[in-house]
């Protein structure tokens, strides 16, 4: 193939890519109907603004049992399962850190002290031990029970997926 053949090759790829783009400018022009700032910097939404009324309490809103009940009838192959999101960075065997510290018989073990293993400012100095309620709330959300953390996991959202992974650790020792 020629340099001519290619330089039109290359010239009809930028042509249409400008093409594409010129319509999408004017698509987005033409049917813009996201937010925005007015004159005087108040937001403007698309649509009606609805008032709801306060509920009268909030704790009857809480559904489904509790953690610990939860963590009673946890299923531990599940948790093995679960477990696979942090087998990337977490080894299971005593001693073998990764890129996170190891996991063998980590509950009720001393946060931060995990030998052979440089931690954050945060994890070294929060102390205390890896009880169940600490680790659900760590697995829940990282950063939320530790700011500094250098583990950039952004957690489990299911309280069952968290019982069933701590039943799971709860078993390697």
């Amino acid at each position: 193939m020629d340099t001519m053949k290619v330089t039109k090759i290359v010239g009809g790829l930028c042509g249409a890519l400008l093409v594409y783009l010129m319509i999408n400018w004017g698509a987005e022009t033409l049917y813009h109907t996201g937010g925005g700032h007015g004159a005087h910097g108040e937001e403007h939404a698309q649509g009606y603004k609805i008032e709801v009324a306060e509920s009268g309490s909030t704790e009857a809103a809480s559904e489904g049992p509790s953690f610990e009940e939860l963590l009673a009838s946890a299923d531990v192959a599940k948790g093995k399962k679960v477990f696979s999101k942090c087998k990337a960075c977490h080894k299971l065997e005593d001693g073998a850190n990764g890129t996170g510290p190891h996991l063998f018989d980590i509950v009720d073990r001393e946060i931060g002290k995990t030998a052979g293993f440089g931690y954050s400012g945060g994890m070294a100095g929060i102390g205390g031990v890896w009880d169940i309620a600490t680790l659900n709330a760590f697995i829940k959300k990282p950063k939320d029970l530790i700011a500094d953390t250098k583990m950039s996991f952004a957690g489990l959202k299911k309280d069952a997926d968290r019982a069933n992974l701590i039943a799971y650790l709860q078993t390697i020792k």
